[in-house]
């Protein structure tokens, strides 16, 4: 009998247990309503923290995006750099005797600068094919019989184009029969 009564104390103390581990859980499951309102909190809470971080990212996307369109013309402008010291030089020269060793140094330059131009994808406007509005503008009208109607006789100031984009448009003397 005392075996008995050692297995019914067991029995009593880990129903005891049970009991008291399970307080917790059925304080929750008859209070559906406060594990729903921690649930929201915490749902809540991680929203606003994605939004912080999202709303972070976006301010500083937009930085760098400004900052990125400040600097595009860097590179551009450091290829431009020894042009720049070329015609200083050549401001610099005071003898009479030198110019034609400054105008083949001011030729130099130029071929410099034309190969910094390819480089970035500028381009003077062609000139061969005809007057065309869209990279031409006629500033003069001249009748010459040599040349067709409408061809670009004399060009009074080159045109540029970056890429497919006119950066600016050629000034043009074209014949008009």
């Amino acid at each position: 009998m005392s075996e008995n009564n050692e297995a019914l104390n067991q029995e009593e103390t880990a129903a005891e247990a049970v009991e008291t581990q399970a307080a917790p859980e059925t304080a929750e499951a008859t209070d559906p309503l406060s594990a729903c309102e921690a649930k929201l909190k915490e749902a809540e809470d991680k929203y606003l923290r994605a939004y912080a971080d999202f709303e972070n990212i976006k301010k500083r996307l937009e930085k760098e995006k400004y900052t990125a369109i400040d600097y595009a013309s860097e590179k551009f402008a450091k290829d431009l750099l020894p042009v720049i010291d070329a015609l200083e030089m050549a401001l610099l020269i005071e003898d009479k005797e030198q110019f034609e060793k400054v105008r083949e140094g001011i030729g130099l330059t130029l071929n410099n600068l034309q190969d910094v131009f390819g480089k970035h994808d500028i381009a003077a406007v062609a000139h061969d094919e005809g007057f065309d509005p869209n990279f031409h503008e006629a500033v003069m009208q001249v009748s010459l019989d040599e040349h067709d109607d409408n061809a670009v006789v004399q060009v009074l100031q080159k045109g540029y184009k970056f890429k497919e984009r006119i950066l600016r448009p050629s000034l043009v003397s074209i014949n008009k029969k």
